[in-house]
């Protein structure tokens, strides 16, 4: 029953994921932003807010194990970024190369791609050593820089003639608005409409939110299982992995590899600033032994990802070795339970 009951989290909260996101595209129509980098600001946020919500959630209203929760789902979501994410971009990028369809050379943009992994790698060091010394005024100065950081990072990124052009190249036309297909409404939605859809796809969200985090809780106690660990591995799964997948897969069979990466870093990105200020702010953010292997893989794998892409160029097979990593993780996980 609590199987079945995390498996209902997840779709209950790719369905709100949905409608919030969606409902925000059309927000962003009604007041005139989707054809500016404010628009595409909006609609970041709308893919990004599951992934922040779940471990707010689990923070505020996770009973004792909340706070254990919380901080594995905000690790979970860089970790499987840097890991399974690109494993998977590289073996589409095989697949897809054998059959002929497209070149095993991923193509890129190496100054964009490397800022975005030397922010990460900056900004999601500092959490780690956030998490091992355990000293509250320095979170608080941390998560302060973090926000800022991020702010900056996003700033240079639509000041940059490069990043406009990706903008507007991975610009897709909105999908009709949910509610309104379902009233069978045609034309374009009222903003007062779009808002309520995206209160809606807010409200069900936090709805899924709360029936994973009882979910893990109660698994996590009947199997002896960290509720850090189970957090971890499972949470992006349901907030942040069909996304990645999703834009990754479809951009790298399409040849568009530039989108692809981007897409898989500027999430690295995000989740190394806003999820961790909520962890260093909420909680202690102390992490044990397997959160901090955890947090130091996704830091090997965003060195490896760097190191690649300013020393040759980016190949399927070569991503292919991130999933190691994912694995040797899975593999230490479980020898600790």
């Amino acid at each position: 029953m609590d199987w079945l009951l995390l498996a209902a989290s997840f779709v209950v909260i790719l369905a709100g994921a949905e409608l919030f996101t969606n409902g925000v595209e059309w927000v962003g129509d009604g007041l005139g932003l989707s054809e500016r980098a404010v628009g595409s600001v909006l609609a970041a946020v709308g893919t990004a807010l599951p992934e922040t919500l779940l471990p707010l959630v689990a923070i505020l209203f996770g009973h004792g194990s909340g706070d254990d929760i919380g901080i594995g789902a905000i690790l979970g979501a860089p970790f499987m970024l840097s890991t399974l994410a690109m494993f998977a971009l590289g073996l589409t990028v095989v697949i897809f190369s054998r059959m002929g369809r497209r070149s095993p050379r991923l193509e890129h943009d190496r100054g964009v791609l490397a800022q975005d992994l030397r922010n990460f790698l900056a900004m999601y060091s500092l959490a780690l050593v956030a998490g091992i010394l355990h000293v509250k005024w320095l979170n608080v100065l941390l998560g302060i820089g973090l926000i800022g950081g991020y702010v900056r990072y996003v700033r240079r990124h639509f000041s940059s003639p490069a990043e406009r052009e990706l903008v507007h190249e991975s610009a897709v036309e909105i999908k009709p608005l949910r509610i309104a297909s379902l009233m069978d409404g045609t034309g374009r939605p009222s903003v007062q409409l779009s808002a309520l859809q995206t209160a809606l796809g807010l409200g069900v969200i936090v709805a899924g939110a709360e029936v994973f985090v009882n979910a893990i809780e109660t698994l996590g106690d009947e199997l002896h299982v960290s509720h850090l660990v189970f957090a971890l591995l499972l949470a992006p799964i349901a907030t942040e992995l069909p996304e990645a997948l999703n834009a990754s897969v479809i951009w790298a069979r399409r040849g568009k590899d530039v989108l692809a990466l981007g897409n898989i870093t500027g999430a690295m990105v995000f989740q190394s600033t806003f999820p961790v200020t909520l962890g260093m702010l909420l909680t202690p953010w102390r992490l044990d032994l397997t959160a901090g292997v955890a947090a130091g893989i996704s830091l090997v794998a965003g060195t490896i990802l760097y190191l690649t892409v300013r020393r040759q160029q980016l190949v399927g097979s070569l991503l292919l070795l991130q999933g190691l990593l994912y694995v040797a993780f899975v593999v230490f996980a479980l020898t600790r339970i």
